[in-house]
């Protein structure tokens, strides 16, 4: 299950968003757990990549892990919120270097999402060959639905 807080005027597409993060949630056995979403702007990332990260810049996309139980559904499990800045995924032409060929900004925006989610399954990219692994899984992931 997801829930999407998209705090900007670009619109994106909720049925698809669902049925990508459900399948995936599912291909990583995680069919029953909970992902928050939020879209924001440039600013507000810029806000919490500093207050969490201590890093006075923008990013494209944070990963916030979070495995709380809900006291009302005792099965319900949280896995994290994913937020994805909408104007870096505006910059679609910035990934061309990571796929080899241009990507829509639809597709970069699935791609960051994806990407949020395999870092709140413990998937880090501090290091070149993480960054390359995760770069692959997202790609090969996306590939069912582009």
């Amino acid at each position: 299950m997801i829930e999407i807080n998209n705090t900007t005027k670009q619109k994106i597409n909720l049925a698809k968003t669902k049925k990508i993060v459900e399948a995936w949630l599912k291909a990583n056995k995680k069919g029953s757990w909970e992902v928050s979403l939020a879209v924001v702007g440039s600013s507000r990332m810029k806000r919490l990549n500093e207050d969490y990260r201590g890093i006075a810049k923008t990013t494209d996309v944070l990963s916030f892990v979070g495995e709380r139980i809900d006291n009302i559904e005792p099965d319900a499990k949280y896995l994290g919120e994913v937020i994805i800045n909408i104007e870096e995924v505006k910059k679609a032409s910035k990934y061309l270097e990571v796929f080899g060929k241009k990507k829509s900004a639809e597709y970069i925006f699935y791609f960051l999402l994806i990407h949020g989610l395999l870092h709140l399954i413990g998937h880090e990219d501090d290091e070149e060959v993480d960054r390359q692994r995760m770069l692959v899984l997202g790609d090969k992931f996306l590939k069912k639905y582009f």
